[in-house]
């Protein structure tokens, strides 16, 4: 294996030089854009012999590892009989609060392009030059220093023994990594039904660098199935990193135990759970500045030996793992998971972390893109959450309530501005819901003005309103870059009040930019059906692969039935009679363990009380609006096997107990799912039938019956989760026997009785 350490200038000298405290109030919306536009302003004043944006290398030898550094410095000028490195920065602060001399890594950064220019071109001294300017005044101010050869090949040498503990440990780890994985058996004595294929179609489509969309049933097991095969092509040099994405904490714990799994047998390598910031903040509130918490004050004086612990310690990083390292080293956990994000060879995290532009992993580079597989279980829960992730809104009374509190500030101005922008909006639309033809341009200048003065006075004043509103802002412009045909901006007026949605209405082009760069997406689910659909909507190209599985369990384990009983709203006050009538027949006939599944929860406790009345005997329990999880465990824990008397939980279709939640063997005995999962008409639904009915798609399919539909093969694979299993299926609505509804069944549900 070889020795070779690559790495970037920028990285090298960060990791040595990181210092100072985590301050998460506001960071300017314009920051990266200014500075590239600072940058380019500087770069035109050169002259015609000086250079820009010159891309420098240099190998350094220490100890037995090989540093392969590059960069690109932003300037190389020649001023009569001197050579200049210069190093720009934008800096956004007045620049009398400048130290002396400038900041210590912005030297470091400029020094290592010196030392690999003199070298290259064998040059006894050289100059530096720092330009800091001001983003507002674009004044500027200059600090110079002439270097000899030997101050920066000594400085050079520092830099890289600064980095070397980390560097020796993740080549060590690296090598045992990879031997580990060379004789690696399958975790389980034999591959179960399907299992075998889906595993070799995920490593041939990491071998070929392509995408794959596999619609697994229950039973497979898809987890071990995608990060088996995924790890041994980490063996082989395909991928060094690779991201288990998933909506839910459940099938994050289904990873960790895998790994556990193949760690048992041998597995060397480092995995991270990413959890959400609210859910691992130490802190009463999330509030992150140094001021409030003492994890965020000095992070980055602390974290490269809190990293280096870790990783030296630890293989599997959970979040109990990672809490116990943040607290021995007083750093916050949830910035430790995400630096340790970058070092991780396995990363198991929410889909955000790599789609939503407005959270994703932004310091993961093209480079390392190319050898990293992302692995997106129950995949079809991507469309809604794609929607939502490039979607933003913004609302008339935020400006209002900030006009209220910001008379007479610096802020008054232009948040007056937005709001009367909002006034005008309410007077020209007619109708409640109004499509918009395009975005007015004059919005996104008013909310940048609104960011400059909300900077100022976040200074000084960082109430939850102002800063709720300032992050509201930068999100809604962020998307604004996004805007494309696919889509729609509208207005919605509701009393007094006024949303403005940029609303994304086919998620494709932004997931699949989003997924741009990385080796292989593998796309799976047990329910990615039809396949069409769902490698259309979530970016797939031409060329990607797609493999659909049988379930490995046998129809003979379920008996389903289909109740030709229409649900639709209009009729569910006269069919509720009936409804409770099947219930109790069924109960009687078949008694044990059931879930009934209803398309809302008004539906629900209409049933409910129904059932109730007619029969007080039966235990019962139902889901409630905002369940703790406590509550939810209790929910679940009451399904027990081989009870006396029969259970019949209520839930909702698409809520928290119709998807991956596993009751094994006798804890549940049946499954009652009411009505097709249609979700409500509303506006937003039509916009996404026209916009798809526009493109000569199946509008209605695409904004009612697949998503529908999805829930119900949700719900129903809750029955069967192992060969053990056996159990009762009844569906209840006349829709389930018209052609475009069965059709989308699976096949062993299909030998349905009536």
């Amino acid at each position: 294996m070889s020795n070779d350490v690559h790495l970037s200038v920028r990285t090298l000298v960060e990791y040595v030089y990181q210092s100072g405290s985590i301050d998460s109030r506001f960071l300017s919306q314009s920051a990266l854009v200014e500075g590239t536009r600072i940058h380019q302003k500087i770069q035109k004043t050169y002259q015609d012999q000086d250079q820009k944006e010159v891309y420098l290398r240099a190998e350094i030898p220490f100890q037995d590892l090989m540093f392969v550094i590059d960069g690109r410095c932003d300037g190389l000028l020649f001023h009569e009989d001197e050579v200049v490195i210069d190093e720009i920065k934008s800096f956004s602060q007045p620049l009398y609060q400048l130290t002396e001399e400038g900041y210590p890594v912005h030297w470091a950064q400029a020094k290592m392009y010196a030392y690999m220019y003199t070298k290259d071109n064998q040059l006894a001294e050289i100059t530096v030059q720092l330009t800091y300017v001001h983003v507002e005044s674009e004044t500027k101010q200059y600090f110079k220093k002439k270097f000899t050869f030997s101050e920066l090949e000594s400085f050079a040498a520092e830099m890289v023994e600064g980095y070397a503990s980390y560097a020796t440990l993740k080549q060590k780890q690296r090598r045992i990594r990879n031997e580990s994985i060379k004789d690696l058996p399958f975790p389980f004595e034999t591959y179960r039904s399907g299992q075998r294929k889906l595993a070799g179609a995920v490593y041939k489509t990491i071998m070929e660098e392509k995408n794959l969309f596999a619609m697994a049933p229950t039973g497979i097991g898809k987890t071990i199935s995608t990060l088996f095969p995924a790890v041994k092509a980490v063996g082989e040099g395909l991928l060094n990193r690779m991201f288990y994405l998933t909506a839910k904490t459940i099938t994050r714990t289904a990873a960790e135990e895998a790994f556990t799994k193949m760690r048992a047998r041998g597995l060397c390598l480092n995995t991270i759970t990413i959890t959400a910031k609210d859910k691992v903040c130490f802190k009463e509130e999330t509030v992150c500045q140094k001021d409030y918490c003492e994890y965020a004050n000095g992070y980055y004086d602390r974290i490269n030996e809190a990293i280096l612990d870790i990783l030296t310690h630890e293989d599997g990083i959970t979040r109990e793992v990672l809490e116990k390292y943040a607290r021995k080293h007083m750093v916050c956990p949830f910035e430790f998971s995400i630096d340790l994000a970058y070092e991780a060879d396995a990363v198991i995290c929410d889909y955000n972390y790599i789609f939503d532009p407005r959270v994703s992993l932004k310091r993961l580079i093209e480079e390392q893109k190319k050898s990293t597989a992302l692995l997106v279980d129950e995949a079809h829960n991507l469309v809604d959450r794609g929607r939502e992730m490039f979607s933003a809104t913004l609302n008339k009374r935020t400006f209002l309530q900030l006009k209220k509190d910001y008379k007479g500030t610096g802020i008054y101005e232009s948040v007056s501005n937005i709001n009367a922008w909002f006034i005008r909006l309410r007077k020209e639309t007619a109708e409640p819901n109004v499509v918009l033809e395009e975005l007015d341009s004059s919005l996104p200048l008013l909310l940048l003005e609104f960011l400059k003065a909300a900077e100022d006075r976040l200074k000084k004043d960082s109430s939850p309103n102002l800063l709720e509103a300032y992050f509201g802002v930068k999100n809604f412009l962020k998307i604004v870059e996004l805007l494309d045909e696919s889509y729609l901006i509208y207005c919605e007026k509701e009393k007094n009040d006024v949303h403005l949605k940029l609303f994304c209405i086919n998620p494709a082009n932004s997931l699949q930019k989003m997924g741009k760069g990385f080796r292989t997406l593998v796309f799976f689910s047990a329910t990615l059906s039809p396949l069409p659909y769902y490698q259309d909507i979530l970016g797939g190209k031409e060329g990607d692969y797609h493999l659909s599985l049988p379930s490995p369990f046998s129809s003979e384990q379920m008996d389903v039935f289909i109740k030709p009983l229409s649900t639709r709203y209009r009729d569910r006050e006269s069919t509720k009679d009936e409804m409770v009538s099947n219930l109790q027949a069924l109960l009687k006939s078949r008694p044990g363990n059931y879930l009934i599944f209803f398309p809302s929860y008004q539906y629900l406790l209409a049933v409910y009380e129904q059932f109730k009345e007619k029969d007080a005997e039966t235990q019962t329990l139902i889901q409630t609006t905002g369940m703790t999880e406590e509550e939810r465990e209790a929910f679940l824990d009451a399904f027990q096997p081989n009870q006396n008397e029969t259970l019949l939980g209520f839930a909702v279709l698409g809520g928290i107990f119709s998807e991956g939640i596993d009751l094994i063997g006798n804890r549940l005995n049946g499954v009652v799912v009411i009505g097709v999962g249609l979700p409500q008409l509303c506006f937003e639904r039509d916009l996404i039938k026209d916009y798809f009915n526009k493109q000569e798609k199946n509008g209605y399919n695409y904004a009612y019956v697949y998503p529908g539909m999805n829930k119900v093969l949700q719900a129903g694979g809750r029955l069967i989760r192992s060969e053990e299993d056996r159990g009762t299926i009844v569906l209840i609505d006349d829709r389930f026997l018209q052609k475009d509804y069965y059709q989308l069944l699976p096949p062993e549900w299909r030998q349905s009785r009536q």
